[in-house]
């Protein structure tokens, strides 16, 4: 009797333990996908809300935060130091692609969650080896080494990458062809948008454009949208979760060319590849997503609308400024992105929601 009450309680306990271990497991999200609108403020986003005459899928998030974006050796941050800021948790001086202050590489989450064995992706509409998407893949002390760059793409077992910047890997100085080595690692290269699209599986590397992408009005069209529908077909195939970054990068050019027309075409671009990560997160129901920018830039403000309803912008700088930038989360894990803090600790949050070790 006694032996099969003890039996009765073991059972039952290791039932709650079996439960509890499940909870906790079920608490953190399978997938993150990181969406970045370089130079994109709370400006640039509402004049996005205002020329769209309705409501934008980035105003589907219920968590909003604001980070701190400075450098280490400057109060106003670039590109480089930003996003290595995201990707690497250290504040890094202007021009640093994945390393520290003293020039020394630094893990990435994208190499973590590579390592942990989660499929991951970069996705951008400049050159892949710019400086936002390279700062979660390569180590290098300047961001102006764009042949050293596409180099550490090599070095990595990234799944897939899209964007720009074919030149670099084919028509190098070193007169290596990375085109070949990608290939000779299992790499499907694409060279257009619709051999991006025709992917639907294995590993992709989408080189798109010699150079950068045109922009919006130039008839760049659903490039990014494509680009990141291919992108969550195929990491979603991995059952442990995946990694994703996704940029917007043009608004950051719209800013520093002072034409509001140009932010406003690009940020209601970007705003369709948040609309398909939401819908994602929705539908998969294990997924965070967090948007937010590296800086502002332009020192963009909305001074009006004209008579025919486009808004009128002003502005303080042809460079980036030194204002706090938002934060939009959505999905599991969401509410960790409340509040304030600095860009850095963006890092820290995101192995968290991974329960990164």
């Amino acid at each position: 009797m006694k032996k099969t009450l003890w039996l009765s309680m073991f059972a039952v306990l290791a039932t709650i333990g079996s439960f509890t271990v499940e909870a906790q497991k079920n608490q953190y999200p399978k997938n993150i996908i990181f969406l970045i609108g370089d130079g994109m403020g709370t400006a640039q986003i509402y004049s996005g809300i205002v020329s769209a005459k309705g409501p934008l899928n980035i105003e589907r998030s219920k968590v909003i935060g604001f980070h701190k974006n400075h450098s280490a050796d400057n109060f106003i941050t670039d590109s480089a130091a930003g996003a290595t800021a995201f990707s690497t948790g250290q504040k890094t001086y202007n021009g640093a692609i994945g390393v520290d202050a003293d020039k020394n590489p630094l893990p990435t989450i994208l190499e973590i969650a590579e390592q942990k064995g989660l499929a991951t992706g970069l996705v951008a509409t400049c050159a892949i080896v710019d400086a936002t998407p390279s700062s979660f893949i390569a180590h290098q002390p300047s961001r102006k080494m764009s042949e050293e760059i596409a180099a550490d793409f090599l070095k990595t077992d990234i799944d897939l990458f899209i964007g720009g910047g074919r030149k670099y890997f084919n028509q190098r100085k070193d007169g290596r062809n990375l085109l070949d080595e990608l290939k000779s690692k299992n790499y499907q290269v694409a060279q257009s948008i619709d051999e991006v699209a025709k992917v639907k599986s294995g590993k992709l590397a989408g080189l798109i454009a010699e150079g950068d992408p045109v922009k919006i009005s130039e008839g760049r069209g659903d490039q990014l949208l494509v680009s990141t529908q291919t992108a969550l077909n195929i990491l979603k195939q991995n059952k442990k979760g995946f990694f994703l970054m996704v940029e917007g990068s043009q608004i950051d050019w719209g800013g520093h060319a002072n034409d509001t027309q140009y932010i406003v075409n690009e940020m209601l671009d970007f705003d369709k590849a948040i609309g398909e990560a939401f819908d994602f997160a929705d539908k998969d129901g294990n997924t965070l997503v967090i948007i937010t920018a590296d800086h502002e830039t332009g020192g963009f403000s909305l001074n009006g609308l004209s008579k025919d309803g486009k808004v009128e912008g002003k502005f303080t700088t042809g460079g980036h400024t030194a204002v706090m930038i938002p934060v939009f989360a959505y999905g599991k894990g969401a509410e960790m992105f409340a509040g304030f803090y600095k860009n850095n600790d963006i890092f820290d949050k995101l192995k968290k929601a991974f329960n990164f070790k």
